[in-house]
């Protein structure tokens, strides 16, 4: 009897472990279906917006406005490079490692949220902006949603580049701080990586950008295929390196524990997914492009491309909360650093280190660059005499001292900038994307493809806001119950729609009696 007791347990024991390793497997499939996706989408989705919008042979501002500083024409594999640089940051490398701690799903969500929303929200303010001789994100936002909108966005956005290149300085002088532990080197880098920002901003964007930046991207890329292959290589002997683990499957993220999906998910993980960062970097590119057939490749392509990147440090993040499930309580600086030295060694780790670094410093310099255009704009200033640039940029380099200052006092400084970029971050996609519906709407194409996503991330963001407070981990704001910030952050969203769709009602209207689409995008105050 005992003896046939236990062979019916070891039966049972038996099965359960094939139903896990066949669970486990399916998890590990998530990781590759996700690059398969990203692939296809590239291939059609992106396609299929490139149709809508139509390029052709026009003169793009680079030619139309050559100025030989911001206006100018480089070749397309820099333009690509330079665009992948740009908005990278420090996102999909940062943002994914604790956005894996929402576990597997994160390898399906990336994917379909980065060709559905981000790829088409870069597309989309790209070909905004070089259809308008190449102006910045603030001057499209008051083209579309009015003055009024215009005001409120120009003042976020310059204080939103604040927090980036504040982050994008504070976060690879951590990275070279502990990389070389035998030194106290933060500061000694916080300097050199600031005078970087400060030439990088004030010189002619082929100068120091266009020269630097394809070798650069080349040293991400090779970093973050040696994580990839070093992963794929680990798989056969640890076969479930890719899937939840039970003690991960303890510690993971969920509502349970006070992090509900949806809205923590789409801010943790920005650049990845979909970041409104973007469509202030677009513009630059956007005034050096030769051609607009050169877009698909530039902006769709390079937010692609971003998310097979954001994909790969997805699963080294998870490979390391398996394998050491300690570092899931530890800084994302640190679990990165495990993942370079446990699968590369000393020397590629620190290689892939410094492609990480660069990845943050070739976003932070391009973000004081855009700041500096964006205050131009708004207040009229020429740009083409280094003494104007020089003066336009003076305030942000102070603005950005007192915020390097800020975050060093604590850890919880730090995280509020953090938080503050999260957010701040997926403002201006919603914004950015409400903007490019009407635009759409206004020359009678399919604004639907930029209204729908938009709707969902004004959406994340006013829930966001709605729930989030210190006693929920977060920075101040309203504390409401996550169903209550639901409910409100909906009815919200609707009318937020609804006047999205009044505006690009009225311009339809303008057209029809004869303003013609170009000029219907100047609208008056509402």
């Amino acid at each position: 009897m005992n003896n046939l007791h236990f062979t019916n347990i070891r039966a049972r024991n038996s099965r359960g472990g094939v139903c896990i390793k066949i669970i486990q497997g399916i998890f590990m499939l998530f990781f590759f279906a996700g690059l398969a996706m990203l692939v296809i989408g590239y291939l059609t989705y992106g396609r299929f917006i490139e149709k809508i919008l139509g390029p052709d042979d026009r003169d793009t501002p680079a030619v139309s406005k050559y100025d030989g500083v911001d206006f100018v024409t480089l070749p397309h594999w820099k333009n690509m490079l330079i665009q992948l640089l740009n908005i990278a940051g420090v996102g999909p490398v940062i943002g994914v490692i604790l956005g894996i701690k929402f576990g597997e799903m994160v390898f399906l969500i990336i994917p379909i949220g980065n060709i559905l929303a981000g790829a088409t929200h870069d597309m989309l303010s790209g070909m905004m902006s070089m259809r308008h001789g190449g102006v910045n994100l603030p001057v499209l936002i008051r083209q579309n949603l009015g003055s009024a909108y215009y005001k409120f966005f120009s003042i976020f956005a310059v204080f939103l580049l604040l927090l980036v290149v504040a982050v994008f300085i504070n976060v690879p002088a951590n990275l070279i701080d502990k990389t070389f532990p035998q030194y106290s080197i933060f500061w000694v880098s916080v300097g050199a990586i600031f005078i970087y920002y400060v030439l990088a901003t004030l010189f002619p964007v082929d100068k120091i950008i266009g020269k630097i930046y394809p070798f650069f991207g080349l040293m991400l890329l090779v970093g973050t295929i040696a994580v990839f292959v070093s992963i794929c290589m680990a798989l056969p002997d640890n076969p479930t390196l890719l899937s939840e683990s039970e003690k991960f499957a303890e510690m993971k993220w969920s509502s349970a524990n006070g992090h509900p999906v949806i809205p923590l998910l789409f801010v943790t993980i920005a650049c990845g997914i979909i970041s409104g960062f973007h469509a202030t970097q677009s513009p630059i590119v956007a005034r050096t492009m030769r051609s607009e057939r050169e877009a698909h490749s530039t902006f769709y392509g390079m937010m692609v491309l971003e998310g097979l990147i954001a994909m790969i440090w997805a699963a080294a993040g998870l490979a390391v909360y398996n394998l050491v499930p300690e570092y899931f309580q530890k800084p994302p600086t640190d679990v990165l650093i495990y993942v370079t030295q446990h699968f590369l060694g000393s020397w590629m780790g620190v290689v892939t280190v410094f492609a990480v670094v660069i990845l943050a410093i070739t976003s932070g310099d391009t973000a004081m660059r855009s700041m500096r255009l964006s205050l131009a704009e708004i207040f009229g200033i020429d740009q083409k005499s280094v003494y104007k640039r020089v003066l336009t940029t003076l305030p942000l380099m102070l603005c950005t001292v007192g915020l390097l200052a800020w975050s060093q006092i604590s850890a919880e400084s730090f995280n509020n900038l953090w938080n503050y970029f999260a957010w701040g971050n997926q403002v201006l996609a919603a914004s950015t994307l409400l903007a490019a519906a009407v635009w759409l709407f206004r020359l009678s194409k399919n604004g639907l493809v930029a209204l729908l996503p938009g709707m969902f991330m004004a959406f994340i963001v006013l829930t966001y806001i709605l729930w989030i407070s210190p006693e929920h981990g977060g920075p101040v704001g309203f504390g409401l119950d996550i169903n209550t910030a639901y409910a409100v952050g909906g009815m919200l969203t609707l009318a937020l729609s609804a006047w999205v769709a009044r505006r690009s009602k009225t311009a339809c209207s303008e057209n029809a009696l004869g303003a013609g689409p170009e000029s219907a995008v100047e609208e008056s105050e509402d």
